[in-house]
């Protein structure tokens, strides 16, 4: 003890503050126990182990080594002051030129791929395509956040949507086992949606497929399973193969609140609508909702959507994303018939 003190007395005095701090920081008395000290996550081991016979003593030492992620959260709170809905604004984020030219070289990289998908789900290529393209930019941009971390500092400080959260934090752990894999080696939104298709980890676990055929499922850097991922995800939420998405709707005046009251599942009878001052080109004996998408300061385009829009709302819950996304296929697959016209001329 005395040789050590005399060491660090000798220390020039400007050091002398960093190094003590450095060597408190490291002795195992002062570590921070990061989220494991948290009654809360302890629970949750407890029945991780119980449930899936996972090993409590590695997750402790996980959680000991993560702390909550102060930006995942503030990214999580709505704005303090919210602007008003605005859906060309919405729009103009997915349904521009960039976008719907690297969707079509997509396409045209993945043509076979997109049309064994269209075979074996029933989904059009031009819906997937779009799907990829709003997530993710065609892969381009996946996220970058610890998983682990993001899913955790949710489910144990995000109280609006806890249980959510640790649903996703479980699977997540659970997808790491079936893998093979290191929990905290994944990374994707703040969210924990992960990879190309941004899945969450309980949703990559009921509807990822192996599409590339090599015997697992890498929805970050293959793009064959996020092809085949995102067609089955939709079949398997009730997909209707060759139906309509949607349509376009005018009114001679205000719409009646209890369309605008019946959700975004399909309740409606098309035939009623119609009967009741609706014009649109739609099938009378089908169901459909009805979908306003409001821009302040304009007049509200109105929709009436049938059983694929609402499926296209199972990935995200949003008139405004479905919308975005069929309106986004619509343009793709306009521009990618146009560059099939051309290769035929030339040919």
């Amino acid at each position: 003890m005395t040789q050590r003190h005399t060491r660090l007395t000798a220390i020039p005095p400007f050091l002398k503050t960093s190094l003590c701090a450095l060597l408190l920081a490291l002795s195992p008395a002062s570590q921070a126990a990061g989220m494991a000290d948290n009654p809360e996550v302890q629970q949750f081991i407890g029945a991780m182990q119980a449930l899936h016979g996972l090993d409590a003593e590695a997750l402790n030492l996980r959680f000991a080594r993560i702390a909550p992620n102060e930006r995942v959260l503030k990214l999580m709170e709505p704005p303090a002051k919210p602007g008003q809905r605005s859906w060309q604004r919405y729009r103009s984020r997915f349904l521009d030129g960039t976008r719907i030219t690297r969707g079509v070289n997509f396409w045209q990289e993945n043509a076979a791929t997109l049309a064994k998908a269209r075979v074996l789900y029933g989904v059009p290529e031009e819906i997937i395509v779009a799907i990829i393209g709003v997530e993710t930019i065609y892969g381009r941009n996946t996220g970058s956040f610890n998983t682990l971390e993001a899913l955790a500092t949710l489910a144990f400080h995000y109280p609006r949507r806890a249980e959510y959260f640790r649903e996703e934090l479980e699977q997540l752990l659970l997808l790491a086992r079936e893998n093979s894999a290191d929990p905290a080696d994944y990374s994707g939104s703040f969210a924990g949606a992960l990879g190309i298709p941004q899945f969450m980890p309980g949703s990559q676990r009921r509807y990822a497929v192996d599409f590339d055929g090599d015997g697992r499922v890498d929805l970050e850097n293959s793009v064959a399973d996020a092809i085949g991922s995102v067609a089955r995800f939709l079949e398997q939420h009730g997909w209707e193969k060759d139906g309509p998405v949607a349509v376009p709707a005018r009114l001679a005046g205000e719409p009646d609140e209890r369309w605008l009251e019946a959700g975004i599942r399909p309740t409606l009878v098309a035939g009623e609508l119609l009967q009741q001052g609706v014009r649109a080109e739609a099938d009378p004996g089908r169901k459909v909702t009805f979908v306003d998408l409001v821009t302040p300061d304009q007049a509200t385009e109105y929709w009436l959507g049938y059983e694929n829009f609402y499926v296209i709302t199972r990935y995200n819950r949003s008139s405004f994303y479905a919308m975005s996304v069929y309106q986004l296929a619509q343009a793709l697959r306009q521009r990618y018939q146009a560059s099939q016209e051309v290769v035929a001329r030339q040919d």
